[in-house]
């Protein structure tokens, strides 16, 4: 049972950090970027193929954030040439671009067949209890020192500054500010905390194909923050908690209905997760961290 929950903690902590990637694009800056599982696809090719060739993890991931960060940069021009739903709608493409890409690049990525053999983090200490929760303790570091990086980030003149352009971008630009600049930087940030997310996920699962990065995961994500509140630190902490909890809990249905399949119970599932979130947008929109004083 201690494995178990070490698991879904480590799980957990790895969503909390796409969660907190997102919301900085979304939350702070109004970015809504629905390719966000490109940037932690990215991150966890980068960081496999690495340890391939014997580099220490965490060189690894810093390669696999400067990467993501990297293939955030054209995502980040072709958004200020298009409005904000159009954007979503080609950042989507962008996460499918990926896949392809990790996909038919076999000589690099082994395609379809994925990569195999990927050391544990901490493997020196073997393969057990002790190992895993030495992960879950440098992923919830990661996730303490991300979190407050990003509350630095809120209040400081650069957060002040993206947060005047997800208000209002035309009253930025009146001013004789560069929205571009801000816009592509937010981007970029949140991309580099996917990829170390994604770097996590491959070295704590083992192995990684195209088809464990499908658009599902980004809107996972979305839930997640929309659920713990938009643009709050601890909102992504929270809803991906609740998320993770509808989503394991609702594995256990099965001793409550049992007559019901394992295909059934799929969509049981999902149909659970929605009805919440639905639940939260007509009585709580502003989410579970969200100002307290609206209703």
């Amino acid at each position: 049972m201690e494995a178990y929950f070490i698991a879904i903690g480590i799980i957990t902590a790895i969503y909390v950090l796409l969660g907190l990637g997102l919301n900085l694009q979304y939350g702070l800056t109004g970015i809504i970027n629905f390719g966000h599982v490109g940037f932690f696809c990215i991150g966890a090719y980068t960081a496999a193929l690495m340890a391939q060739v014997g580099i220490p993890w965490p060189i690894a991931f810093l390669a696999a954030a400067g990467l993501a960060a990297l293939a955030a940069w054209p995502l980040g021009l072709v958004s200020l040439r298009l409005q904000s739903d159009y954007f979503a709608i080609v950042s989507l493409g962008f996460s499918e671009v990926v896949r392809i890409i990790v996909t038919s690049e076999g000589w690099l990525t082994n395609g379809v067949q994925g990569i195999t053999g990927i050391p544990k983090l901490m493997g020196f200490m073997g393969i057990g209890l002790a190992q895993a929760f030495a992960v879950l303790i440098v992923l919830i570091a990661v996730n303490v020192l991300a979190g407050l990086a990003k509350f630095r980030i809120v209040r400081s003149p650069f957060g002040r500054m993206i947060e005047a352009i997800r208000d209002n971008e035309d009253a930025v630009k009146a001013l004789g500010k560069d929205p571009a600049r801000f816009k592509i930087q937010v981007l970029a940030l949140g991309a580099a905390l996917a990829g170390v997310a994604g770097g996590f996920y491959a070295h704590y699962i083992g192995f990684i194909e195209p088809e464990m990065f499908i658009p599902l995961i980004t809107f996972y994500v979305w839930m997640a923050i929309i659920i713990g509140g938009v643009g709050h630190t601890l909102g992504a902490l929270a809803g991906t908690t609740i998320f993770m909890v509808l989503m394991e809990g609702s594995r256990f249905f099965r001793d409550i209905i049992p007559f019901v399949s394992e295909v059934e119970m799929t969509s049981i599932r999902l149909g659970v997760i929605g009805l919440t979130l639905v639940l939260f947008m007509l009585y709580r929109p502003q989410g579970l961290m969200g100002d307290f004083t609206k209703r």
